[in-house]
């Protein structure tokens, strides 16, 4: 009598590579998801407004700005997982100063601002690594089921990270959150140095320059990419400013503090985690068009802390917000993988950031000025009305609302293709 064959595992589409890449990176935002909720009720706490508040925010974006390029150019030449743990480290170091700073007592701004653009610049170098790192570590077939894992983990550490980092600023200060990111991200690194190296980058023939053009190149030959990062460059400015200024200022004076965005953000992990089981199994043709039905829930926040929403409504509200966040992701990244060629993926990944978060930095630096001007109410519903807009109105472009899914082999063959001139 013949012995069955084994089952096949659940998982063997997932790498050695893509495992600890994940798990690192639940590690890492399990920190990060509490970090700023302490470093804006440390803003609060020393005396500080919601203007000071943005400009702390600001001033982490503003070299994450300056240098993604830098960081997409170098990811498509040298070894990525190197790149990410050198990251991984200088960013831990940084939050770590700024923990005994802030343990310390009476913290300056210019040290707020100095350590945040700090962590900023880290950001910057290791986003689009890990990007190419994911995509290369998981074949085109199972790329949604991928993606789908691989948000469910960073955002179950999102539920956690926020509640527990809501809960310990209100129980020890906010200093101890922020020495719990610097620990998350010195384990992250530790487990980055277990990657296998990937396959080495094609070698370029060209200046660094060069590559940032070639990669330029690829950018602008795809309209629905463009389109779709000119929105996000100002439906960013408008969450950030909502999440990092509005947010905890609102909690501070009518929902009982730190605490109580805390769970409004745990509830926001949830609605990811929720929606990540949908997406391992669900594969829609019209990818760009089903991704950003999910970004009309965008503006729901804003719209229920204008309403004066109760903190259970207004965790409602967070939580049909991470929902189309996760909708809009994986679908995000399946267009990528299956349009963007490989060598060419860290530099658009980089040009992706750059673009979405290009407005950021001026959209949290003005939140208090504009809270100023319009009262808070006001901008609140400015950035609501915003959202959904710019919802609306990129599905006039008709690539977005055709952009299909491809087979496998489709897929390969596209990616493979050079872009044409724009």
């Amino acid at each position: 009598m013949s012995t069955p064959s084994p089952a096949p595992r659940r998982f063997a589409w997932a790498s050695r590579n893509f495992r600890i890449q994940t798990t690192a990176t639940v590690v890492s935002g399990l920190g990060n998801a509490g970090a700023p909720i302490a470093t804006a009720f440390a803003v609060l706490e020393n005396g500080g407004s919601a203007t000071e508040v943005g400009y702390v925010t600001a001033a982490r974006l503003v070299p994450t700005v300056l240098l993604l390029m830098l960081g997409g150019a170098l990811a498509d030449r040298l070894p990525r997982h190197r790149i990410m743990v050198g990251a991984n480290l200088f960013s831990g170091v940084a939050q770590a100063v700024l923990a005994v700073l802030v343990l310390a007592g009476n913290v300056q701004l210019w040290q707020l601002l100095v350590l945040n653009a700090a962590g900023g610049a880290g950001y910057a170098l290791y986003s689009p690594a890990s990007g190419g790192m994911i995509m290369q570590a998981v074949p085109q077939e199972y790329a949604a089921k991928a993606f789908a894992v691989f948000r469910m983990g960073l955002n179950a550490s999102q539920i956690g990270g926020a509640a527990l980092g809501g809960a310990l600023t209100t129980a020890v200060g906010p200093g101890w959150v922020l020495a719990l990111d610097a620990l998350c991200f010195l384990i992250a690194a530790s487990l980055r140095f277990l990657l296998e190296p990937e396959e080495a980058p094609a070698p370029s023939g060209g200046s660094m320059l060069r590559d940032l053009r070639e990669g330029w190149r690829e950018f602008v030959s795809r309209r629905w990419l463009w389109v779709i990062v000119l929105q996000f460059s100002v439906l960013v400015a408008c969450i950030g400013a909502v999440e990092s200024v509005y947010g905890p200022v609102v909690a501070d004076q009518r929902l009982g503090g730190a605490s109580s965005w805390g769970l409004a953000m745990a509830a926001y992990g949830a609605g990811l985690v929720a929606t990540g089981f949908l997406m391992a199994r669900w594969r829609p043709r019209r990818i760009l068009l089903v991704g950003n039905w999910g970004v009309f829930l965008f503006g729901v926040p804003a719209l229920a802390l204008a309403l004066h929403a109760s903190l259970p409504l207004l965790a409602l509200a967070m939580f049909l917000s991470g929902v189309g966040v996760t909708v809009f992701g994986v679908n995000w990244m399946v267009a990528l993988q299956q349009e963007i060629p490989e060598e060419a993926f860290s530099r658009i990944v980089a040009y992706d950031e750059l673009g979405s978060y290009s407005l950021s930095p001026v959209g949290t630096a003005l939140a208090g000025p504009a809270a100023a001007v319009l009262g808070l109410d006001g901008a609140l519903w400015a950035c609501a009305v915003l959202c959904l807009l710019l919802s609306a109105a990129v599905l006039v472009d008709p690539q977005v609302r055709r952009l299909s899914r491809r087979s496998t082999k489709d897929a390969s063959e596209v990616a493979r293709e050079p872009a044409p001139a724009p």
